[in-house]
């Protein structure tokens, strides 16, 4: 997995490189890319050989990925692209592979009554949409939020793995407080994705942490050590937070109000699903959820800005009013 991985960097920076019409590119300048590239994203330093780069070169002209990329010499030393608008991101699929995608899709839509798969319509419609937009002279009609530039998605299949497997992991984790990197033994046990971010739930020395996929630097499977497995279920852990960070303090009861025109996208897209609304005023509605108090509620409510107030309790009130009065005095 770790090979194919690293390969596919390759391929993708000496794509990237090659569309770069600027630089005179030399196989000993896609050879320092590629290094940089997976020192990058693997956080360390790899060797890459003057015969990796030139199999993977030979590879992409092939039929073998379906790339047949047009990657010629010139002046006997430097690389390009024959044709200045070829990119192996912009491989079409063929009418086979639709076919193949859309029986699958078909096959998966036979399972979507029973209660395991109830949420799966919904990623099969994305599906569909994903193969009707690739083929030619058709645009998507749905418009999915993307971060390109998030980082630590490469971590989701080996964690997913270790704990559909039991294994104990070895992690190399930096947090943002952090000065420098340090190493974990953790037992995995969940994985969650909140606002676009993913992040594993684990045990290390019997008590829970949160680590955000985008801090882990590296990751190995420990064999000889027994794995602990708590059957932590999700739906139960995270039943009385907004987010992924558990405090394991007592959930209180939040009271807020919503000015009036913004209060129906709050009763429609309810901040917990505690939510309950208490009382309709003449400016807006007031709302109650039953939550701990944490990072994420605290991010949320003050997303809304002059739009919500914080009514109870009294201790968390003053709490937004000082972080309001702070944020204010920035622009002094």
């Amino acid at each position: 997995m770790a090979s194919n991985k690293n390969a596919l960097i390759r391929y993708k920076t000496i794509d990237y490189c090659l569309r770069n019409k600027f630089k005179k590119w030399t196989l000993d300048d896609l050879i320092e890319a590629c290094s940089d590239a997976l020192y990058e994203y693997e956080g360390k330093d790899v060797n890459v050989s003057k015969r990796t780069i030139q199999l993977d070169i030979q590879l992409m002209r092939s039929d073998k990925l379906g790339y047949n990329a047009p990657i010629e010499v010139y002046n006997r030393r430097f690389y390009k692209y024959s044709d200045k608008d070829y990119s192996i991101m912009n491989i079409p699929v063929t009418d086979n592979d639709v076919k193949i995608m859309n029986d699958a899709i078909q096959l998966l839509r036979q399972f979507k009554d029973f209660s395991l798969f109830k949420e799966m319509d919904g990623v099969l419609q994305r599906l569909e949409d994903s193969v009707y937009s690739s083929q030619k002279d058709k645009k998507s009609i749905i418009h999915l939020d993307k971060n390109e530039q998030l980082k630590g998605l490469e971590f989701i299949d080996p964690l997913y793995n270790a704990i559909q497997q039991k294994k104990v992991l070895k992690i190399r984790y930096q947090s943002f407080k952090a000065h420098n990197a340090s190493d974990m033994i953790v037992h995995p046990q969940l994985l969650k994705e909140f606002n676009n971010r993913w992040f594993l739930l684990c045990l290390n020395k019997r008590k829970y942490y949160t680590l955000a996929l985008d801090r882990i630097i590296e990751a190995s499977i420990e064999e000889n050590i027994e794995y602990v497995d708590n059957n932590v279920d999700g739906d139960t852990y995270y039943k009385d937070v907004i987010g992924a960070t558990v405090s394991n303090s007592r959930p209180q009861r939040i009271q807020f109000w919503i000015e009036k025109k913004n209060a129906p996208y709050v009763i429609t897209k309810p901040f917990h699903k505690s939510q309950r609304v208490i009382k309709y005023t003449d400016d807006g509605v007031i709302f109650n959820i039953f939550v701990q108090i944490n990072f994420e509620l605290e991010r949320k409510i003050l997303g809304f800005g002059e739009l919500i107030e914080v009514l109870k309790p009294g201790k968390f009130r003053n709490r937004i009013l000082g972080k309001l009065h702070q944020a204010t005095a920035n622009y002094k």
